[in-house]
């Protein structure tokens, strides 16, 4: 079996955040900052996060922020707890959520009277936003913010009779639940 070529994957994932007029590049725009979680995640499982400028990547995930406290996909995008998860995350992966107003996130006015969360202002209600925001407090250490029991009493009626769990009550069961 052949060793894994570390370097060629940084090198590929360094390749990637500088391609920034491709087409897939502006095809996956929106989803920016998921990309960012997903690559600086390998480059620190593989040793290589130093490959980075944390400067430049925390000053960019702050343009993200929207004036409601959410974070964008990217700049001038929409604020989505997705998104707002993947920003946590990577200022939690350089040690600075010390920058973060926690409180400012808004996730906590997600959280619908009957437990479940919504994605945006929108109001898309999904179990996967659901692990989403508890996922971010969590991190943020702000489940007291929150109704636990009712948002587990919520991901609770989300389970069907096969064992898997639907977008909602009723709903399909799906892997990505």
């Amino acid at each position: 079996m052949g060793e894994l070529a570390a370097d060629k994957h940084v090198k590929y994932i360094i390749s990637v955040e500088k391609k920034k007029d491709s087409f897939e590049s502006v095809v996956m725009e929106h989803l920016r900052l998921n990309g960012a979680y997903w690559g600086l995640t390998t480059l620190d499982i593989l040793g290589k996060l130093d490959a980075v400028d944390e400067e430049d990547v925390i000053s960019w995930i702050l343009k993200c922020q929207d004036e409601s406290g959410g974070f964008a996909g990217n700049i001038g995008h929409d604020p989505h707890v997705l998104y707002t998860l993947s920003a946590v995350q990577v200022l939690a992966l350089f040690d600075k959520l010390d920058i973060l107003d926690a409180d400012k996130l808004d996730i906590v006015g997600l959280q619908n009277e009957d437990g479940s969360f919504s994605g945006d202002i929108w109001g898309e209600v999904d179990t996967r936003f659901s692990y989403i925001a508890i996922c971010c407090l969590s991190i943020l250490q702000r489940l007291d913010k929150i109704n636990v029991d009712k948002a587990v009493e919520y991901i609770v009626s989300c389970k069907n009779l096969d064992g898997g769990f639907g977008c909602t009550p009723g709903g399909e069961s799906h892997a990505g639940q």
